[in-house]
């Protein structure tokens, strides 16, 4: 008799997005619930400030985009960025360094930059996270391909409920030029941050219980917003936060790998 998993469960304090048309939480709420229409535009990108001014010109879009989901998401909450334990997942990290690498091996002169290269590792996101905020928790950075985010969901949720302390999920995805963009067709940078806790709290907004299903992934009903869910697999996260921007509790699929899908179920506060 084989003996079904646990599910895993956390509270969820602070919310972060990121996306083309939904370049905050606050709209991508309005957007989410149908309260006004979605417009498609580039994704939006806050300056890092946080950053050296050393490390903020080397800065790439993907580190951009790692450090403003996560800093919103901390606001969000009201917590201390550098105290957090944290879980930085993405399928591919930066699609433009990748790019320029690989255009730089295929001519005459091979000799890549250590700036270069020191940002062409999957884990430099979190490596200026550290600089950026002083955060000497724990940190694990996953690749998971399409399933990216929901590998880096149960990562987090284990530690949350392993450890008893909260954790930071910061997942996120860029687009490559061409002609890798051929093959792999993310049309623009967008993430989500989570902060989930192992207690209910002042600014807790649900409580997020995850365990396996064999059941087929939710969709967007918006086609544009299937599209972004579709293209990015940061944003498989969509259908869970439309139940959040909605305060609806309730139950959703989300996609990891088939045909193993897991169920989220929310109750929100």
């Amino acid at each position: 008799m084989t003996t079904p998993l646990p599910s895993l469960a956390a509270w969820i304090d602070g919310v972060a997005l990121i996306a083309p048309g939904l370049p905050d939480w606050s709209l991508a709420r309005a957007v989410l619930r149908g309260e006004q229409p979605y417009q498609p535009a580039p994704s939006e990108l806050p300056a890092p400030s946080v950053l050296p001014p050393a490390e903020r010109r080397r800065a790439s879009r993907v580190v951009k985009l790692a450090l403003a989901l996560g800093l919103a998401a901390c606001a969000d909450a009201q917590v201390d960025a550098a105290t957090l334990a944290t879980v930085f997942t993405a399928s591919g990290a930066d699609g433009h360094n990748c790019h320029a690498l690989c255009e730089q091996l295929a001519g005459d002169d091979r000799q890549i930059s250590p700036t270069r290269f020191h940002n062409s590792v999957h884990n430099a996101a979190a490596g200026y996270w550290g600089i950026a905020t002083g955060a000497t928790a724990p940190c694990q950075v996953i690749a998971g391909f399409d399933a990216s985010f929901g590998a880096g969901l149960l990562d987090a949720l284990a530690q949350v409920v392993t450890g008893q302390v909260p954790v930071l999920l910061i997942a996120y995805d860029s687009e490559y030029p061409q002609p890798l963009h051929a093959k792999r067709d993310t049309p623009d940078c967008a993430g989500v941050a989570l902060l989930l806790s192992p207690q209910q709290g002042a600014r807790s907004q649900a409580r997020l219980q995850l365990a396996p299903t064999g059941e087929a992934a939710q969709t967007c009903t918006v086609p544009a917003l299937e599209n972004l869910r579709r293209q990015i697999p940061a944003l498989r996260a969509l259908p869970l936060l439309q139940q959040l921007a909605a305060q609806r509790s309730g139950r959703c699929v989300l996609d990891y790998l088939p045909p193993m899908q897991l169920a989220a179920e929310l109750t929100v506060c």
